[in-house]
């Protein structure tokens, strides 16, 4: 049984690790899917494999900062399949890291905030009236551990982006669940994508990110995307205003 048959669902940050891998699951389970991100080339590849295997899928490439785009990826999953069921806002960017507060710049602050918060409140703004005209659905945000479970040093503005898709997610959640819409917030671990790489980028540092894990290794980006269809589809049915951590145990490890 497809678990996303006759839905649709719009996934940015498509063009690479966890949103990819998320939106081919997403068409596999039956469900027909607008694919956003800033590369085009890479978005035009991901829907060309997922035509391949018979899925369903649509393409529109910007920024996640701009408010006309979160409304044109909203209008196209409207005008090209009829409504929206389902939203991860995926997209993100970890910032300049390895940097003290006192030295960031508030351009880089307010880059890593826009890039990965702001861009969850635009893509709500959106979504949330096109879920309603369904009867419902389910807006899920990627987060992370970062800023909830731990802290780590320099990673201020990561944090306090990834942070404030909780406090979005509860908000939307108690004032949304009672008009049939879910939001909850999926918190991966160490995951090996191009953006994971940036940060671990020797064996040393990759060895070091394995190590926190209690399961000792980094998650592939199909494993998340399993998550983000738990929460996508009925089988999380009483699952609203959740941080829901797909983190391999590193919120809980000291060894």
């Amino acid at each position: 049984m497809m678990l996303l048959l006759g839905k649709v669902a719009i996934v940015t940050g498509a063009s690479a690790g966890i949103g990819y891998e998320t939106a081919k699951l997403f068409a596999r389970e039956g469900a027909k899917v607008v694919v956003g991100a800033r590369r085009d080339p890479e978005l035009k590849a991901l829907v060309a494999e997922i035509a391949e295997v018979g899925g369903t899928a649509a393409v529109l490439a910007g920024d996640v900062k701009d408010e006309a785009y979160a409304k044109a990826l909203v209008e196209l999953a409207t005008s090209k399949f009829g409504g929206l069921d389902i939203a991860l806002n995926n997209a993100g960017t970890l910032g300049e890291l390895g940097v003290s507060l006192p030295q960031l710049a508030l351009s880089e602050w307010e880059n890593t905030l826009a890039t990965s918060l702001t861009s969850a409140f635009l893509g709500a703004k959106y979504q949330i009236p096109a879920m309603l005209k369904r009867g419902g659905g389910s807006l899920i945000f990627t987060s992370s551990f970062v800023g909830y479970t731990v802290g780590f040093p320099q990673t201020a503005a990561y944090a306090a982006s990834k942070a404030g898709m909780i406090g979005l997610t509860k908000a939307l959640a108690a004032e949304y669940g009672p008009r049939n819409i879910r939001v909850n917030a999926l918190l991966p671990g160490g995951t090996d994508t191009p953006m994971g790489r940036t940060f671990a980028n020797t064996p040393e540092a990759i060895a070091f990110v394995k190590s926190l894990h209690a399961l000792k290794r980094l998650a592939q980006p199909e494993e998340i995307a399993n998550s983000a269809l738990y929460l996508a589809s009925d089988l999380s049915s009483f699952t609203t205003g959740t941080a829901l951590l797909a983190d391999g145990g590193v919120s809980i490890n000291r060894t």
